[in-house]
């Protein structure tokens, strides 16, 4: 199975946000190239909040080009299988984290957001990752920063996007 078969079958599995899920698979069905960072259109991302549970708090990045706190995530790669191992890699890559875990159950959520030319959109396809106890991260060359945050301090340092993210992982868990 294609990286594109698995993100359309991810999908139409997903039983959240119908009106957006839609869109991403009306986009995928337009663009075969939709999963790569190459579709000037748009492109599917795989992002993973590293969350950890014990101790109440969430890792995130200082995007070095944006200047925001975000989950961790970016584009899928020819190497990667599935949305999940996108997004696991991502994290895994932009945390430093051993041993992250997804949790079980596909994406947490999604959400499409416009940038730059020479693309347009973002079609993000979220999850939350677990760290191990104990775990220590490690800043990539794709961050500014990188802190962990109490769940009560991310709407202060953070955008709607990983605020609902944050809800709806707190709320799976």
């Amino acid at each position: 199975m294609s990286l594109y078969d698995d993100a359309v079958r991810v999908l139409k599995e997903y039983e959240d946000q119908e009106e957006l899920r839609q869109t991403y698979l009306d986009h995928l069905a337009a663009h075969p190239d939709g999963m790569w960072k190459a579709c000037e259109a748009g492109h599917l991302t795989a992002s993973a909040l590293v969350i950890d549970p014990e101790r109440g708090r969430v890792l995130l990045t200082l995007h070095k080009k944006l200047g925001r706190w975000l989950q961790m995530g970016g584009h899928c790669e020819p190497g990667d299988a599935t949305l999940t191992a996108a997004a696991l890699r991502e994290a895994t890559e932009e945390s430093g984290v051993r041993g992250l875990t997804l949790l079980t159950g596909g994406p947490v959520r999604l959400d499409r957001h416009a940038i730059p030319a020479p693309c347009h959109w973002h079609l993000d396809v979220q999850y939350a990752a677990l760290a191990p106890s104990g775990s220590v991260e490690e800043i990539s060359d794709e961050s500014l920063d990188l802190r962990w945050f109490a769940y009560d301090d991310v709407a202060d340092v953070a955008d709607q996007s990983v605020v609902r993210l944050l809800e709806r992982t707190r709320a799976r868990l």
